[in-house]
């Protein structure tokens, strides 16, 4: 038996169809008075939708969330939530709206409600991101962990089926990392292996019938155990990689993820023998880094970072980021086998 140490830390978690109109009881159980609803430019009338249940309790809706949290986004938001008098805030969206949320947590202390629409899983962890000159700088501090989560598959509706298909492989890779994490334990190793097992089976059922609301409260369901196992472990190479090609690079967050899984697990392979087992198992494949790549392939996911947008001409640069900071992974960061993955991803060739 492996020697391990396992803590949690409290989240209310509340599931099911209209659980959204639960808002002002869950903000009763926190003691929110008056909550600021945050949004996208695009969501903004989710947010009046969100306002219109809370009535008087509502401080506002800001649509101001973008991806990666640029630094400037999150002091005009936190100047506003003082403004208004705000004593929590609402995020009706998904991994940048959150960002945001946690960037004002950050500086305030506000408590934070979560109504994810995607399936990033950002909602279930103390991490956060800021951008700042080009810089996507994480970290972690328990204070911006969401008070509450409430997953309403409803939200998830308008949801495009394409961002559906990449949010979801976004919170596969979390779980992947966490069954390799050396601060992992046998705990959040079955939550990662059901979560992607969960996620692995109902994207493909989200992408032929996208009103299947079993398939889309499934793949809330895969969303809640991979999240939660992303704010508990540290990741590695994977994770260090996408936050450096979407800070960096203005790359799309869930798309980044979706290109370079395969291509990370590829990298540790041989140093990871028992969690692509799991993977494989998971997926209900003979091979996880196969598994993978094919289960993108039959999402009709983007497979390579030329489709993103990434410039042949920045990869080196990418690799140089890369490896500037240490942190922890499998095997042994290496620049210029790290360059080499950056061309395959580029490429998207098959993962080695």
């Amino acid at each position: 038996m492996q020697s391990f140490v396992h803590e949690t830390r409290a989240t209310r978690v509340v599931f099911g169809a209209g659980s959204r109109q639960l808002l002002p009881r869950e903000l009763d159980q926190i003691g929110i008075r008056r909550a600021l609803v945050l949004t996208t430019p695009d969501q903004v009338e989710l947010g009046q939708q969100v306002a219109a249940i809370l009535g008087d309790r509502c401080a506002g809706v800001l649509g101001s969330a973008v991806m990666h949290v640029p630094l400037e986004v999150a002091r005009d938001a936190i100047d506003a939530a003082r403004r208004l008098g705000a004593d929590g805030c609402i995020a009706a969206g998904g991994g940048s709206t959150i960002g945001l949320a946690k960037a004002i947590a950050l500086e305030s202390d506000l408590p934070i409600v979560a109504l994810p629409t995607t399936y990033a899983g950002s909602e279930m962890t103390p991490l956060y991101g800021i951008t700042d000159d080009g810089i996507k700088k994480t970290g972690r501090d328990w204070r911006v962990l969401p008070r509450a989560v409430i997953y309403d598959p409803e939200l998830t509706l308008t949801l495009p089926v394409a961002l559906s298909m990449t949010s979801g492989m976004n919170a596969i890779a979390h779980a992947a990392e966490a069954l390799y994490a050396q601060d992992g334990n046998p705990v959040y190793s079955l939550m990662a292996e059901e979560g992607i097992r969960a996620l692995a089976h109902a994207l493909p059922r989200l992408r032929e019938a996208p009103a299947d609301m079993d398939a889309r409260g499934d793949a809330q369901y895969g969303t809640w155990l991979c999240g939660t196992v992303l704010g508990n472990v540290q990741m590695g190479l994977h994770h260090k990689l996408c936050h450096t090609l979407g800070g960096s690079f203005n790359l799309p967050h869930a798309e980044v993820h979706t290109v370079i899984l395969p291509y990370a697990l590829a990298y540790n392979a041989n140093a990871i023998p028992q969690a692509l087992a799991r993977i494989a198992r998971a997926l209900d494949r003979p091979q996880a880094v196969a598994g993978l790549h094919a289960l993108g392939q039959s999402l009709g996911v983007p497979r390579s970072l030329r489709e993103l947008g990434m410039s042949a001409d920045a990869l080196d640069h990418a690799a140089d980021l890369a490896v500037q900071t240490p942190y922890p992974n499998p095997r042994p960061l290496e620049r210029g086998p790290i360059r080499a993955l950056l061309q395959r991803a580029y490429e998207g060739a098959a993962p080695d």
